[in-house]
């Protein structure tokens, strides 16, 4: 394949993928640093609706692929690098490689659980932080099954891991 295939997301302490609804209050100084890092060895990124809907996405610094069956939601239309594709992430991913090149997936656990799945994606950047939601609960064992844990470091808020595929 010879490009980047990688996902970014951020847990509670509990496994929650969410906080009142968004991930954003699950993160912390060092997660939102280490997210922007992250956006600048990439050439898009790739989110599905939900996270679309619940996120702030108005502005990106890169292109923004949303892969949904709805209509991008109108505060993310406003952004000049939305496009929304109604494909399966496979197709998906492809498509990205080939349009943009090096892809980061910041959707939420259940597309990032699929490319995962399929073997679509090569390294993951998962944040545990230390507070805790109860909501939208993701096994991290299940989730990191068959990775090498490349790196771990622990700040204020909680651990930043890189696992490899």
């Amino acid at each position: 394949m010879g490009h980047r295939v990688a996902a970014n997301l951020v847990l509670a302490a509990d496994g929650g993928a969410t906080l009142n609804g968004s991930s954003a209050g699950l993160s912390f100084p060092a997660d939102r640093r280490r997210f922007h890092q992250l956006r600048q060895g990439f050439d898009a990124i790739l989110i599905g609706g939900n996270t679309a809907r619940n996120e702030p996405y108005q502005k990106t610094p890169l292109p923004l692929i949303v892969l949904s069956h709805s209509e991008l939601p109108p505060k993310i239309a406003t952004n000049p690098q939305a496009v929304r594709w109604n494909l399966p992430i496979s197709e998906a991913i492809t498509r990205a490689i080939q349009e943009y090149g090096d892809l980061l997936i910041e959707a939420g656990p259940t597309l990032v659980r699929e490319a995962l799945s399929m073997g679509l994606v090569t390294e993951l950047f998962l944040t545990i932080s230390r507070s805790t939601s109860g909501e939208n609960q993701v096994n991290v064992a299940e989730l990191t099954r068959g990775a090498v844990e490349i790196s771990r470091e622990e700040s204020d808020g909680g651990f930043l891991l890189r696992y490899q595929f």
